[in-house]
């Protein structure tokens, strides 16, 4: 992409035709089409990147996008009617909106791991707001990046969205131009060169990061509910892109003497849930380069001695087993760096209450998970920590309600999306006020005199009957101070 077409962009922007309620929907219905006519494509795409099966790709990606395009178009005029604004005696006569503006040109940079969903999902809300957009998809899934490449120009208007193909240093080319808005998907190591990027022109920034998101384990039920358990939290942590996902459980903590009753029953689940042969279930890591991290992680010092499950891996396939660990050197990188792979560790402590110590004393995560049934811990839990999003008794699930907003705290990122709140990312609340030009307020204006600081007086402290007393010369003002 040059500087032509960057101008380009931002004329057809300000042409306006963005800005018409009919257009915003009519792009939102070609996205839809495109979800639903190359729903094969899209699956073919997910299995050659990703090794996805169809089951996993349709829930995490085309479902949940095509929920997501019927709540923008059946909630778009909403979103683009102005609110009113309450005013204070001061704006007498007065009128005011709070009008949302499309902020104009927008950069999308989603990651590899969902590269429909995370393209298109802020796409959604920059269409409803009324934006135009550049998405550079991740070179690292290239078969959905060449896919979405090839057909979203056929399904919405190419003067106003555009994919950009190509690696860093295309990347590094679309970040030097001046953007509207920037929204990244990632690690926080390229995040820093995106916010670098981004300040040389002031353009704001929504980061979307990970990190370490933690699950505390406080009980287990006794009855047929410990499945439901046992099931939400193996869905959390190797049922999304074998665990490659930015909210997925990265580490459990739990009591010593509750430890091993967990390990037999996450044992039993895996082998219900994924079968005498994962590789079918489980999607494989995405290239050679984090294969060889992930396994790196298991070979550090110290690391392999604490698996309990698992540990098997084939390079030639990009598959790596499921596979738990209990009581990794906490210096070792599997527990100093967010994992993002089918690895997970338990850490013991001798008492629940010490797991709320133990995740402050690191970054604030994406998400954090807690199963129990104890209301006061609950209490605490949400009181004492912060994260992104909190989940109690359940994993993943925050991702897809589209009411609630998605993003990160501290060094998980900053900003936030999904739904509303993606049109809200891309737009600008602005005030528009009216007022007529009768009555004036006379007080407002110079020569001071005593009369006009009471009233001032009155009317900053909401005392509208003694406002009148004063106009009408009804009650005498105080005197104007003498030492000043």
């Amino acid at each position: 992409m040059d500087e032509r077409e960057m101008e380009e962009l931002r004329s057809y922007f300000n042409g306006g035709n963005t800005r018409e309620a009919t257009w915003r929907k009519q792009q939102l219905k070609g996205l839809l089409k495109f979800l639903e006519e190359r729903e094969e494509d899209i699956f073919r795409a997910l299995k050659l990147d990703l090794g996805k099966h169809p089951v996993e790709s349709y829930r995490d990606e085309i479902g949940t996008l095509i929920k997501d395009v019927n709540v923008a178009l059946d909630n778009l005029r909403n979103w683009m009617s102005g609110k009113k604004i309450k005013l204070p005696l001061a704006a007498f006569r007065c009128s005011a909106n709070m009008v949302p503006e499309p902020l104009g040109v927008v950069l999308i940079i989603p990651s590899w791991n969902f590269p429909f969903g995370l393209s298109l999902e802020p796409l959604i809300g920059a269409i409803a707001a009324g934006c135009t957009a550049v998405i550079k998809p991740s070179e690292l899934s290239p078969a959905s990046s060449a896919l979405l490449a090839e057909a979203i120009p056929t399904y919405i208007d190419s003067e106003a969205v555009k994919i950009i193909q190509g690696g860093v240093d295309v990347c590094g080319q679309l970040l030097q131009y001046k953007w509207d808005k920037i929204l990244f998907t990632g690690s926080s190591r390229v995040a820093r060169v995106v916010m670098t990027a981004a300040a040389k022109h002031l353009t704001p920034v929504v980061l979307e990061l990970g990190g370490k998101c933690p699950c505390i384990i406080d009980s287990l039920p006794k009855s047929w509910l410990k499945e439901v358990v046992i099931n939400r939290l193996l869905g959390g942590k190797f049922g999304m892109c074998s665990g490659q996902v930015c909210i997925g459980v990265d580490y459990i903590l739990v009591e010593k003497q509750l430890c091993s009753s967990l390990i037999e029953q996450l044992k039993e689940g895996i082998k219900r849930t994924f079968g005498g042969n994962p590789e079918e279930c489980v999607a494989r890591i995405i290239n050679k380069d984090h294969f060889k991290r992930l396994t790196g992680l298991i070979d550090e010092y110290g690391v392999r001695q604490s698996i309990v499950y698992g540990g098997s891996f084939d390079e030639d396939k990009l598959f790596i087993e499921p596979t738990i660990l209990v009581d990794p050197p906490l210096n070792a990188e599997i527990m100093t760096g967010e994992i993002f792979g089918p690895l997970l560790p338990i850490i013991t402590l001798n008492n629940i209450e010490e797991s709320i110590n133990f995740i402050n004393s690191r970054p604030k995560p994406l998400a954090m998970y807690c199963f129990t049934d104890n209301n006061k811990f609950m209490q605490r839990v949400e009181t004492e920590t912060s994260s992104g999003s909190l989940l109690f008794n359940d994993t993943i699930v925050q991702y897809a309600a589209d009411t609630a907003p998605f993003g990160g705290v501290g060094e998980s990122g900053f900003g936030r999306y999904h739904g509303k709140f993606t049109f809200d990312t891309f737009s600008h609340e602005k005030p528009v006020l009216k007022r007529s030009l009768f009555p004036d307020f006379w007080f407002r204006y110079p020569p001071w005199t005593n009369k006009k600081l009471e009233l001032l007086r009155a009317a900053f402290a909401f005392q509208y009957f003694y406002v009148l007393l004063i106009a009408l010369g009804l009650k005498k003002p105080r005197k104007l101070p003498t030492h000043i």
